[in-house]
């Protein structure tokens, strides 16, 4: 646990001074979904439609496909699994029709960077910010930035959402042991059916 605490206060520490500090600044009420999304899920309130582009072209093709979209939106994260994928796909048909000038299935660059310049906006589909980090990023930026700091001891980390996290981490090192106890064993040939055995 431990060893778990110094890792995320190392990690908190270099992301605060690449993104100067975790204080949230506040959204306006008016704002659009991308500008939600940047201050939110990046805890980034200057940009341009270039670079929201490519922080989201996640494989540097230089067009945003489906996948893309679903993830940008957050629907892919746990979170919205109770949404159907029909569901899901529509909402991003909907995006891309927007943008995709055409007719590719998906939103280049220079289809992204003009639309914006026409007004054309991101919409909300009413499906959150987007989350759409790790379950590591997500805890930081959602949780400890919010209620914590580098200062924070372990026992500090009492809210259900800490608990959660930790007791997260701690399933998958269990998991991750009783693995590499299994990797470790010698075959043992009796336990190998009959069938599977050479013989002669």
């Amino acid at each position: 646990m431990l060893q778990i605490l110094a890792l995320l206060g190392l990690g908190l520490a270099s992301y605060a001074q690449a993104h100067g500090g975790h204080e949230q600044q506040p959204i306006p009420a008016d704002a659009d979904w991308a500008t939600r999304h940047m201050a939110e899920e990046h805890h980034i309130t200057s940009f341009d439609s270039g670079s929201f582009f490519n922080l989201h072209d996640y494989d540097s093709s230089n067009e945003w496909t489906p996948e893309d979209l679903l993830k940008t939106y957050g629907l892919k994260d746990p979170s919205t699994n109770h949404i159907p994928q029909e569901e899901k796909m529509k909402a991003v048909e909907k995006v891309i029709s927007l943008f995709d000038r055409d007719a590719s299935g998906t939103i280049s660059f220079a289809e992204y960077t003009i639309g914006e310049a026409q007004g054309i906006k991101l919409p909300d589909l009413g499906y959150g910010p987007g989350h759409h980090g790790d379950d590591e990023y997500e805890y930081e930026i959602h949780h400890f930035e919010k209620y914590h700091d580098e200062n924070t001891k372990e026992e500090d980390l009492i809210h259900p959402e800490d608990i959660e996290h930790f007791r997260m981490h701690e399933q998958m090192e269990m998991r991750q042991e009783a693995q590499e106890a299994m990797d470790r064993m010698p075959i043992v040939e009796a336990n190998i059916p009959s069938k599977f055995r050479r013989h002669g």
